[in-house]
């Protein structure tokens, strides 16, 4: 038998003084009420209600779980309407991973409209470059840049993910303009630690991929390298997110436009559950507004 459902039909027992009464209020018979008190005493090895032809009463043990049962009743139809009301609107706190270029630059600066617009929602941002498990790491959702493995997630598509190669005007009237690929190996070209080997600086027409020449400078900070081509040091390629604005003013110059990588894919991931909370549904169409597919 269902031990909450016996525990309510015991405490019905108790309130309403008769197993009849008890089985009006659940739509039953008297001998069902019976059952399920004889698997409560059974289970816990005591008389709960001492019997006789005319009255029944609680015996001491019964008492106590009498009141016992009510306490566990009352926290489950609390947990119950506490799901209810998460359901019903936007409310609770939000677990979310994403890159760190694109959660600091794009996805943060968004993210107290957001809040504004949902003021019962919480939200934990945490920007890492490791691919996260979702699931097993108690994210919510991620923000997960390139090509997705079969995992089984839902997968939402967002704008590709685009690079610039950009270095200062002073660097470059001191040392050239690189107009092909080849001429980045007389170049400072500031290297990003954590590409993988075979992707580093390749570029459409660079098949050796790295610049002939080892990098002076490396970070696994992209903003680190933006600094540093900022002072005149070297080349950069990262995020346009991070660097087009320094384009735009004119402090950074964008070279080899017609050789940059490939934009890679971008997706946000969140567990295949077909009853999502209001607080997951509403940031995945939060951040599809913002970076969806133009």
């Amino acid at each position: 038998m269902d031990k909450l459902r016996s525990m309510e039909i015991f405490t019905a027992v108790v309130d309403d003084g008769s197993f009849t009464a008890a089985a009006a209020r659940f739509d039953m018979s008297a001998v069902m009420v019976g059952k399920h008190i004889r698997y409560l005493e059974e289970l816990l090895g005591a008389r709960l209600l001492a019997r006789t032809t005319r009255r029944q009463s609680l015996t001491e043990i019964g008492e106590q779980y009498a009141e016992q049962c009510r306490s566990i009743l009352e926290q489950v139809r609390a947990a119950e309407s506490g799901a209810e009301a998460m359901r019903a609107a936007p409310r609770g706190r939000l677990r979310i991973s994403a890159p760190v270029t694109f959660g600091s630059e794009s996805l943060s600066p968004l993210l107290p409209a957001y809040l504004s617009r949902h003021p019962e929602v919480g939200l934990d941002l945490e920007l890492n470059d490791r691919l996260v498990d979702v699931v097993d790491d108690g994210y919510d959702a991620a923000i997960r840049i390139g090509e997705l493995d079969d995992s089984g997630m839902i997968a939402r598509r967002l704008r590709p993910y685009r690079m610039l190669i950009c270095a200062s005007p002073d660097y470059l009237a001191r040392h050239g303009t690189p107009r092909v690929p080849a001429d980045l190996a007389q170049h400072e070209c500031l290297d990003f630690m954590h590409w993988k080997k075979l992707v580093r600086w390749r570029l459409d027409d660079n098949d050796g991929g790295a610049p002939a020449r080892a990098s002076r400078f490396r970070s696994n900070n992209g903003q680190a390298l933006k600094q540093a081509a900022l002072a005149g040091f070297g080349i950069v390629m990262q995020a346009q997110v991070m660097l087009a604005q320094e384009v735009a003013a004119g402090r950074l110059v964008s070279l080899l436009e017609a050789h940059i990588p490939q934009a890679r894919t971008m997706h946000i991931l969140y567990p295949r559950d077909r009853q999502a909370t209001p607080k997951l549904t509403t940031f995945v169409d939060f951040v599809l507004e913002h970076f969806g597919p133009q």
